[in-house]
């Protein structure tokens, strides 16, 4: 039988608490890689706890909704789908971003120290499209085989604009010759050649970067 948890979040949640509790209640639909759930497992204990003590430090109004999340990685696609539709309704396009961006992170992160192989899209071994392929199937999203067409796949916006689980490009003569995903501050996730492995890197070559980003 799934368990059904049903949470309330009180005004004195701040948005960035109840998007880790979500994003973590979220991951435990199954919607996550199966060597992911286990640390967002964690991270859904963790965001419990946090909705429920947290204070407001900014002392801004705040929100309050609740949602009934099942809790079974077992259960019929329709009914996962449901439950997503829910979540969606329930949130703003700018929460519902930090809450993808969020998971997506997470699972690019969980990939560390697996070896680069060209054309590999997981679970044992990545290029740079692949590790972004995979990060974003988490959350249900399906992106395009290579750098340059999901270069082409993404809306563009600014350094400035980017959040974590964004996307990062390089480009020469035109074309995006390697992707990765955006961990915040100057840094990403990436698979990044024959011989090294997934490992998180400072962004460099700024003058031939885009940021990218995919539509929910």
């Amino acid at each position: 039988m799934p368990v059904k948890v049903r949470f309330t979040v009180p005004k004195s949640v701040t948005v960035w608490a109840f998007a880790a509790l979500v994003s973590a209640s979220a991951a435990l639909l199954g919607a996550a890689p199966a060597e992911a759930a286990p640390s967002l497992r964690a991270t859904a204990r963790a965001g419990l706890t946090t909705a429920a003590t947290a204070p407001d430090p900014a002392g801004s109004a705040g929100f309050a909704t609740s949602a009934a999340v099942v809790l079974d990685a077992a259960a019929p696609a329709a009914r996962r789908a449901a439950s997503a539709s829910a979540v969606r309704a329930a949130y703003s396009r700018a929460q519902l971003l930090r809450i993808r961006g969020t998971r997506v992170t997470a699972v690019a992160s969980a990939q560390r120290g697996k070896p680069y192989r060209y054309g590999a899209a997981g679970p044992r071994a990545f290029d740079c499209s692949g590790l972004a392929g995979y990060a974003y199937r988490a959350v249900r999203v399906r992106l395009p085989r290579t750098a340059n067409a999901q270069y082409h796949a993404a809306h563009p916006i600014s350094r400035t604009a980017a959040r974590p689980g964004d996307l990062v490009f390089w480009l020469q003569g035109g074309r995006a010759y390697h992707v990765a995903v955006y961990a915040g501050g100057g840094k990403v996730w990436h698979a990044p050649k024959a011989g090294d492995r997934v490992r998180l890197a400072k962004i460099w070559d700024p003058a031939h970067v885009r940021f990218g980003r995919v539509a929910l």
